[in-house]
């Protein structure tokens, strides 16, 4: 699952090829938006918001009497975007998989395997996104109505929890992980039980914030290959604080790693 983090430098790299480029072409791949033609719009921007990724266009006038226009993209768990010089080759996923394409005259952008594309009026984003908790990555970014959502859900697991992008939006898996393991939680820990809840949401915040602008995640402080994590892809290998064998189990839809030592379960589990 892409983290926030990812979908935010994905949005950066799409504004800096994107950015107040007129379109020259469009290819939509999908059937809803098959006969979809943004030759003449004018993209304003590339923005975020937790794992959605939002493209701002200016339409022409001929085009629609609503001059802004979002196409809007969710990347899931194999979601990309690629931005190429025009006449490179795209390499990043097989043909098949290719969504959208954005032509200009400065770059081109791919979409593979993209989710709940669609396009509509900017004004009506919040129909897609209002349900969202607050933005780990945003300029709004709230922790406390992160932690009152988190809180309103007592008997939800921590785990779970860190997942609903309805309490926050950005966590992922591989952060859901590790933030755990540095707060020395169990991942079955009710949310209830968790003994300081603004702490998690600050720290969630900073780890996010700390891989912002590069592609390599790192919880541990190392960009060093097999040293960027705590807990997380790291099954059966002893634990870098006190040499337990890490655990793997499956939690709700997800996979879940954990110190069996250093996060001690609650004694329900």
């Amino acid at each position: 699952m892409p983290e926030g983090d990812t979908v935010w430098n994905t949005a950066r790299v799409l504004h800096r090829a994107l950015a107040g480029v007129r379109l020259t072409g469009s290819d939509f791949r999908i059937p809803t938006l098959a006969t979809t033609d943004l030759t003449g719009w004018t993209v304003r921007e590339s923005a975020s918001r937790g794992k959605h990724l939002l493209l701002r266009l200016a339409a022409p006038p001929q085009a629609s009497p609503t001059a802004a226009w979002t196409l809007h993209s969710h990347l899931r768990m194999d979601g990309v975007w690629r931005a190429y010089a025009p006449g490179e080759r795209w390499t990043a996923r097989p043909a098949h998989l290719i969504r959208v394409v954005l032509r200009s005259p400065e770059a081109v952008a791919v979409g593979y395997h993209l989710h709940e594309l669609a396009l509509l009026p900017t004004a009506g984003e919040e129909s897609l996104l209002g349900h969202l908790g607050p933005d780990l990555l945003g300029a709004d970014w709230d922790p406390d109505e992160a932690v009152r959502r988190l809180a309103a859900a007592p008997g939800v697991t921590i785990g779970e929890a860190l997942l609903d992008q309805r309490k926050l939006a950005g966590v992922g898996n591989l952060y859901k992980c590790e933030l755990l393991f540095l707060r020395g939680l169990s991942p079955w820990t009710p949310v209830g039980a968790v003994p300081d809840l603004p702490a998690v949401v600050a720290l969630a915040q900073r780890l996010l914030a700390a891989n912002r602008g590069r592609w390599t995640q790192s919880t541990t402080g190392s960009l060093r290959r097999g040293q960027t994590s705590y807990v997380y892809g790291r099954r059966a290998q002893p634990c870098r604080r006190c040499g337990t064998a890490i655990s793997r189990e499956e939690l709700g839809e997800r996979v879940t790693y954990w110190c069996p030592v250093c996060q001690p379960p609650p004694a329900a589990h």
